[in-house]
């Protein structure tokens, strides 16, 4: 996740935590159960999450991406060097 500090995503990390943690308790009260997903109807419905949700899918890609290249950099593909690096199908 681009600039951000080790403190800040395990304070992000924490609040997503609680929010889970609450939405799931909150269920034992059907009327806040109710308006708590009323609420998250509307986020998962707005242009802002629907863009945070793309910029998430994008890290996260990126993310695996390097990493399959830090590996099969430092590991190789396990073939001699006249045999192209092993590509799975999908």
């Amino acid at each position: 996740m681009g600039g951000m500090t080790a403190p800040m995503r395990l304070r992000i990390g924490f609040f997503v935590g609680f929010a889970v943690g609450y939405y799931l308790g909150a269920m034992a009260g059907r009327q806040r159960y109710e308006q708590i997903n009323r609420a998250l109807r509307r986020i998962r419905r707005s242009e802002a999450f629907s863009t945070a949700q793309e910029k998430a899918k994008a890290a996260v890609d990126l993310g695996m991406e390097r990493a399959k290249d830090a590996v099969e950099s430092r590991v190789g593909n396990g073939h001699g060097s006249d045999q192209p690096p092993y590509n799975p199908p999908g």
